[in-house]
């Protein structure tokens, strides 16, 4: 036994009889855990017809080893459950050891459904044991010292009526979270991460920009990055730095450089309100902002700050170009850990603010995320060990950098991971788009459905023939976008999961494996489900209205759990005490998870509409109508917004209104006046005679849907 051993939730090995279910089982993942149960009397359950690694079936065949053999799909045998429970009672413990299975990285347990709920359905009590090897789902900048052990994590034991398939996926997850919740390189610092992956990969992977294409080698982009990052310690004694920047050479540059000047980047909608960007400023402190000319020239209409807190980073690097060269030459030179010593980057950072996002809130008030080194380098690792690129494969970022996935996705994995990055400052652009994907061989497009229909109108087959995966989120994906993409471009589209305060993928589908004789295939893809958890991710379902817990398998609000979980709202302590309850997110959706862990959304309580991807705030438009309309929202309610879907954009507004002659056009300039953004603005208006309102005097929102639907 060469690797170290950790274990977790050691205690819950009951002393009586106990049937251990695995997630895996290598020989030296055997071999540990025959040490750990000392001399406790043991017996294997094998599986009939599949095959074993030779190790492992040469121990299984030793004269003194208590082998028993089944199969799942012949049914459970009185007398096969008569000396499960036999041994049950003699306090011996019994191990069920999987066969072989053909199964993608990451995966959470390479056991199929159908063995899981054999086992679960004996009546034996069960523990659930969550088997993690660091080392096949690592980060590319950890070193071998790192992740060279063996993880057992035992859940709780299941006994009685408790034993079920689904209480054990339940255990099982939360015994992998806790398992994946110790890796140490989630203690080191974002900045320290990405100086590491930028040394390692520098000089074989670079950003393209297709606004202009230009390329930018990752080495070279670190030196700048350091030279701008000085500029930026002296510029401002505030801990966070505002980015005004698409996608880009730009800005990723800026990016990179506020983190290693100490600093956290906070990414600003451009595209947002007035109101709600002053607000964003205020409540993060910003007094400096990055952006370049012709970003500031073409985007003429954005309430711009003073001259004097804009840094300019075109202008700024020519005049540092010796700087640069220096840098270049000396980071070349140095050891990454030396590297970070001398410019102050510390390399510890754990559950300290890394990144600051906004995202609107029910009040009206966008609210800052807060995003903690841990969390990011948690998904990360976590995202990047199930898609599984390799050093040659390329990621298309053109999602904008202001959104969870144009930040961790599109931004920090590829630096980390050393895989080039392919951008362009709008994702709405298809035809370059696509352009860009064929001429640069790219591998991951990552898209909402929205803009997925603009590739069906414009993009050829041809074009993506190098894409290795096509996946979406931020809205509901439609079947029908999803089959005609695969018919008239070739590729399944894989519908994913997360929200910003999941840093923010939390479930993804991906392409099934391929079969192997003899080794059952475990299914990585269920088209309609959002996929199944990534490393590390626990889910849980309550009750939405008592919060009492749920069978997985019935619906009910989505909680999730896991180092990727962000640390809280930006003061706002109130409103993450109610998201946040003792390490669980309460995500505000409904849905339910099948017996092969795919998670699939069922509904949304809270009033929000994902509107081309972005998240619109119902409360906020309300606000916004009743201010342009002179109304006083305290006397009496004379407006409602409905959310309904929409082919197009995913999810359309409507507006419910009591008020005699309401002119849409004439509210639309209202609005816009006032600086709400165009894409929130409610094009139909639907004449009700009164607002449908609960006894309670609040909004009564079926009532509400109703109404629009009749």
């Amino acid at each position: 036994m060469n690797q170290k051993l950790e274990t977790i939730g050691r205690e819950n090995i009951p002393d009586g009889g106990v049937l251990i279910v695995p997630n895996r089982l290598q020989f030296e993942d055997l071999l540990h855990l025959e040490k750990l149960l000392g001399e406790r009397k043991i017996s294997y359950l094998i599986e009939r017809n599949f095959d074993y690694d030779p190790l492992l079936q040469a121990h299984l065949e030793k004269e003194d080893v208590v082998a028993l053999e089944f199969a799942a799909e012949e049914p459970f045998l009185d007398a096969f459950k008569k000396q499960i429970h036999a041994s049950i009672a003699e306090s011996e413990v019994i191990v069920f050891v999987p066969g072989e299975s053909a199964a993608r990285p990451g995966q959470n347990t390479t056991v199929p459904s159908n063995v899981l709920g054999f086992l679960t359905r004996g009546g034996a009590p069960v523990l659930p044991l969550f088997v993690d090897h660091p080392a096949d789902t690592a980060l590319g900048i950890e070193t071998r010292a790192e992740t060279e052990c063996i993880v057992l994590s035992f859940g709780r034991v299941l006994e009685r009526e408790a034993v079920n398939l689904s209480n054990y996926l339940e255990n099982l997850m939360q015994a992998g979270e806790a398992a994946f919740s110790r890796r140490p390189v989630l203690g080191i610092s974002l900045p320290y991460a990405i100086l590491r992956g930028l040394k390692k990969h520098g000089a074989s992977a670079k950003i393209v920009d297709g606004a202009d294409d230009s390329e930018l080698r990752y080495d070279k982009l670190l030196a700048a990055a350091i030279v701008l990052a000085g500029h930026i310690r002296k510029a401002t004694q505030q801990p966070r730095v505002g980015i005004l920047l698409p996608p880009g050479r730009a800005g990723l540059l800026a990016n990179l450089a506020v983190l290693l000047a100490g600093k956290v980047p906070v990414n600003l909608n451009f595209t947002a309100g007035d109101k709600a960007v002053a607000s964003c400023v205020a409540q993060a402190g910003l007094d400096k902002f990055l952006t370049v000319d012709p970003f500031v020239r073409k985007m003429s209409r954005f309430r711009w700050p003073p001259n004097k807190q804009l840094i300019l980073v075109e202008r700024l690097l020519p005049q540092l170009k010796l700087k640069t060269a220096w840098w270049f030459l000396l980071s070349k030179l140095l050891p990454a850990g030396l590297l970070a010593t001398l410019l102050k980057i510390p390399k510890k950072g754990g559950q300290g603010e890394a990144v600051l996002l906004f995202t609107s809130g029910s009040s009206g008030e966008p609210k800052g995320v807060i995003l903690s080194h841990r969390n990011l380098l948690s998904n990360v690792n976590q995202f990047g060990s199930r898609i599984d690129l390799k050093s040659s494969d390329s990621v298309l970022g053109c999602l904008p950098l202001f959104h969870s996935f144009g930040c961790t996705v599109t931004m920090w994995y590829p630096v980390i991971e050393g895989v080039t990055l392919v951008t362009y400052p709008s994702p709405l652009e298809t035809p370059r788009l696509a352009e860009l994907i064929e001429k640069h061989g790219v591998s991951l497009v990552l898209a909402t459905p929205t803009f997925l229909r603009g590739y069906l109108r414009k993009a050829k087959a041809e074009q993506f023939a190098s894409v290795k995966l096509v996946i979406t989120g931020a809205e509901k994906l439609p079947l029908n976008v999803a089959e005609t993409f695969r018919k008239k471009l070739g590729k399944t589209v894989l519908e994913g999961y997360g929200l910003t305060e999941t840093a923010p993928v939390s479930n993804v589908n991906l392409p099934d494996p391929d079969a192997v004789e003899r080794r059952p295939a475990v299914p990585s893809h269920r088209p309609g489900s959002v996929g199944q958890p990534i490393p590390g991710v626990a889910v849980r379902i309550t009750d939405p209205n008592t919060d009492e817990p749920l069978p997985l398998h019935q619906p009910g609000m989505i909680w999730l759990r896991g180092p990727n979980i962000f640390e809280g709202y930006l003061g706002l302590p109130e409103k993450s005490a109610e998201m946040l309850r003792h390490g669980w997110l309460r995500t505000g959706d409904i849905g339910r998870m099948d017996e092969d862990g795919f998670l699939y959304i069922e509904g949304r309580l809270s009033r929000f509409s994902k509107i081309g991807g972005e998240m619109v705030p119902h409360e906020t438009v309300e606000a916004a109508i009743n201010e342009a309309l002179g109304y006083d929202t305290e006397s009496e309610r004379k407006i409602a917004i409905v959310g309904v879907p929409d082919e197009s954009k995913g999810e359309a507004l409507v507006l419910l209104s009591a008020v005699p002659g309401l002119d849409a056009t004439d509210l639309r300039y209202r609005l816009l006046d006032r600086g709400l953004p165009s894409l929130w603005i409610p094009k139909t208006i639907v004449d009700v005679p009164d607002i449908p309102l609960l006894a309670s005097g609040k909004l009564d929102i079926k009532g509400c849907e109703s109404l629009v639907k009749g």
